[in-house]
């Protein structure tokens, strides 16, 4: 039985990767120190014999004395209300916490993989985006915080594959939804969902014109496993080519939930990419992955589970 540690393992795509792993047979060890993380999300598997929880600190050292197999480092806050709200902490987890994942993952001779994301693309000046552009980041704007964390952490990622032999890769990872999301996170889909079910007016910022690209959970968990079983070693974009713009989405959303919601529009915050879209070339090629799931469908599997995504009052 492969032992997996997955930190950020309380989170929306952490939790959804402890299920995933579990179900493959793997024993898992979730790390998570619970800012962004809850209790709720692992609810369901805790207390079986394969799964431990263990709240902790990434930017801090971590000793486990049994032997891991797979470190999967999502810890990071991830949203732009958390990023903002934990600027020098996700700076640090994006630095200490990266550090101490993979000097983890070389102690125990484990393959690693990095969570990063398609926000080192900044405000992309090539569309759709490949994994060779190196992308266009304002370094001190507000959202600087994650996006430069996040590039940091692919290059000591890349460090000590090439100098210390860590068998790395390292995931992309473009705008994900599903069951999970918590409704006030401040990404689209979950704040669009909310807004709908309540009637009340859905915020679009700017015209609604800037561009992205939904992948449903399952799909990108599907390119985790598939990428980490691999012997490549750099950035690979996961992600739905499916493009839609805000006010498409928006539109969306109001439909299948059958919402009386009027749009609104707000002032687009700095920094706001204009268009985000992944070209998934390597991955079909090196993976043979691609995503199953369409925006609608999705969005009515994230629907079916309500509890998740409550009205608000």
């Amino acid at each position: 039985m492969p032992t997996s540690l997955v930190t950020g393992g309380a989170g929306f795509l952490g939790s959804h990767l402890c299920d995933r792993l579990l179900a493959e047979g793997h024993r898992v060890i979730c790390v998570d120190n619970l800012d962004t993380g809850t209790l709720e999300n692992i609810e369901h598997i805790r207390g079986g014999g394969t799964f431990t929880f263990l709240q902790h600190d990434m930017t801090l050292h971590l000793e486990v004395e049994e032997q891991v197999d797979y470190v999967f480092h999502l810890a990071s806050p991830a949203s732009p209300i958390d990023y903002l709200r934990l600027p020098l902490h996700t700076l640090k987890v994006g630095s200490y916490g990266t550090h101490n994942a993979l000097g983890l993952a070389k102690r125990h001779r484990a393959r690693f993989m990095l969570a990063s994301t398609s926000e080192v693309y900044g405000d992309p000046k090539e569309h759709p985006q490949t994994e060779t552009y190196w992308g266009h980041v304002n370094p001190i704007g507000p959202r600087g915080v994650y996006d430069e964390a996040k590039r940091y952490a692919e290059a000591l990622t890349m460090a000590y594959h090439r100098q210390q032999g860590v068998d790395t890769h390292i995931v992309r990872i473009f705008n994900t939804y599903g069951p999970r999301m918590r409704p006030h996170d401040g990404r689209a889909i979950p704040t669009f969902v909310r807004q709908a079910l309540a009637d009340k007016p859905i915020t679009v910022f700017g015209e609604g014109d800037q561009t992205r690209s939904f992948c449903y959970v399952s799909d990108l968990i599907e390119g985790f496993m598939r990428l980490i079983d691999s012997d490549y070693h750099e950035p690979v974009n996961i992600g739905n080519p499916g493009e839609f713009t805000i006010l498409e989405l928006a539109e969306v959303v109001i439909r299948i939930t059958g919402s009386r919601s009027q749009i609104v529009f707000e002032a687009l915050p700095q920094d706001d990419p204009a268009v985000r879209r992944p070209d998934i070339s390597l991955a079909r090629r090196l993976l043979g992955w691609e995503p199953k799931v369409e925006l609608e469908d999705g969005l009515r599997m994230t629907l079916a589970h309500g509890s998740e995504l409550p009205v608000a009052t």
